[in-house]
């Protein structure tokens, strides 16, 4: 893998480095674990700002609905669940 340098304030640092003691990680693995949990919550935000957007047209939103209620009976193919 290659590496960066990128700047970032004396006090971010030491933040990261006391997160990083605390964890027990390596600094870089816990800069991953913060990016890539940033990451998900940006991507979950803007879902749910799309799902607002559509909430406020009704016909497109029970168009939506109506269409998840006709997927929902593949599930009932009668074949035993899988545990995840």
């Amino acid at each position: 893998m290659t590496n960066a340098t990128i700047e970032i304030s004396v006090n971010s640092r030491d933040v990261l480095l006391k997160l990083a003691t605390e964890e027990g990680l390596p600094l870089e693995a816990l800069l991953d674990k913060a990016i890539e949990h940033y990451r998900r919550q940006s991507f979950l935000k803007k879902v749910n700002h799309a799902y607002a957007r559509l909430r406020q047209d009704p016909a497109t939103w029970e168009s939506m609905r109506e269409e998840r209620e006709a997927w929902d009976t593949t599930l009932d193919d009668g074949l035993p669940l899988k545990e995840a």
